[in-house]
């Protein structure tokens, strides 16, 4: 009811102002021969004064007076006529025309709105999310939705081999190394469902060994066997990932996905974020977390730049671990403590994360320069006073300082 008091309330004072503005226009121009009629009263007196300067000859100037008069008394007869309608007309029309278009505005609010359809807060959105989560297709109602295609090796005798590696492993289902073998063979193939199936038999041979590495292939595979979408059976397959090792960068990336794509890109924000800060230069999901995470971001509520975001500390290029393998192990760790020393100047100059810190003071302990590695942790707990997470992580990296003392 509230709603519609002010909607009322607003129309009228909006309708009152354009009516008044209308009406009060009306009265100053007047009716149209009346302004007419000073017109030409305003001609002759520039007529005379003209014949007063000798600008215009006298026969010329009784011309033009007898023009002027005959409009005078045409305009003359106009005003006895219709003065007070022509001044009033106009302002009657777009009185009308304000009035039918309040009315017309909510005729059609009450045919394509939704009159009394209820405010959604926050925690009822997010209900609805969870609701509709709780209920999506499972992943066998997804990948019914897709076409079968089993795709063979263009090479014979290697298409040969898995052909034949399929038929072993029906006689033998429990096979660990064969089913790693043919799930990693079908998705090599593209053949993604074969391969899910495979994996799946292969994580229900292991039981408990099975380990974070099986249960992210599963996921991975069950991801893309779905056509990209996310399962509850892959949803689970990446909290097992997460249950036997928490930072994992797949899983978490994949979870930030699965939130993104199902309405809740707060988690799927958060998710993203901390992944980012977590992350070294070569991460293979740097890519498409930083292609998507400002649409998440301003999903989310927050208006970023990617650049503002934690960056991955810069690390050796291809080239230049080709290089590291083919020296000797003086000239080895002699680059590393050049790469060390570099990444001290720069964080002392342009400051840095706080995973590039705790790097840091990993890489001075595994040198066994422990007294520099106390500095530095000491003055990274300085720096990032105040924020638990990032104390947390200088403390998990200075664990070493402790075995040295």
């Amino acid at each position: 009811m509230g709603f519609w008091i002010i909607v009322i309330l607003l129309s009228v004072m909006i309708g009152a102002s354009i009516a008044v503005v209308l009406w009060q226009r009306g009265r100053e121009f007047g009716p149209g021969a009346a302004h007419d009629m000073q017109i030409y009263r305003d001609q002759l007196s520039e007529l005379e004064r003209d014949v007063t300067r000798g600008v215009i000859g006298k026969d010329e100037a009784e011309r033009a007076r007898a023009e002027i008069g005959r409009r005078v008394l045409e305009a003359d007869r106009n005003l006895t006529a219709g003065e007070a309608t022509s001044g009033t007309a106009p302002r009657a029309a777009g009185i009308a025309l304000l009035v039918l278009s309040l009315v017309g505005a909510g005729a059609l609010y009450f045919v394509i709105g939704a009159p009394g359809y209820p405010d959604l807060p926050i925690d009822t959105r997010i209900a609805l999310v969870e609701e509709s989560r709780a209920t999506r297709p499972s992943q066998a109602e997804a990948e019914a939705q897709l076409p079968v295609e089993i795709r063979e090796d263009p090479d014979a005798e290697r298409a040969a081999l898995v052909a034949r590696l399929r038929t072993e492993m029906e006689r033998r289902p429990d096979q660990i190394e064969g089913l790693a073998l043919l799930a990693n063979e079908e998705a090599r193939l593209g053949n993604f469902r074969a391969a899910r199936l495979a994996q799946q038999r292969l994580i229900d041979a292991l039981g408990a060994e099975a380990g974070a590495r099986e249960y992210l292939e599963l996921a991975e595979m069950s991801f893309m066997s779905a056509g990209g979408y996310i399962s509850p059976e892959t949803e689970r397959a990446l909290e097992e990932v997460i249950l036997r090792d928490p930072g994992n960068g797949g899983a978490r990336y994949y979870a930030g996905l699965m939130f993104a794509s199902q309405g809740r890109p707060d988690r799927a924000y958060e998710i993203w974020r901390a992944l980012l800060a977590d992350s070294g230069p070569g991460d293979p999901w740097l890519a498409p977390i930083r292609a998507q995470i400002e649409q998440v971001a301003f999903d989310a509520g927050d208006v970023i730049s990617v650049d503002d975001l934690p960056q991955p500390p810069p690390g050796p290029s291809p080239e230049e671990m080709a290089a590291a393998d083919a020296m000797s192990e003086a000239d080895r760790m002699a680059m590393i403590e050049g790469m060390v020393s570099g990444l001290a100047d720069r964080l002392a100059t342009d400051g840095g994360s706080a995973t590039e810190w705790a790097r840091l003071i990993g890489s001075l302990i595994v040198l066994e320069r422990y007294d520099e590695a106390r500095n530095i942790y000491a003055e990274a707990q300085q720096v990032f006073a105040g924020d638990d997470s990032a104390l947390a992580l200088m403390d998990q990296a200075a664990t070493g300082l402790e075995a040295a003392e």
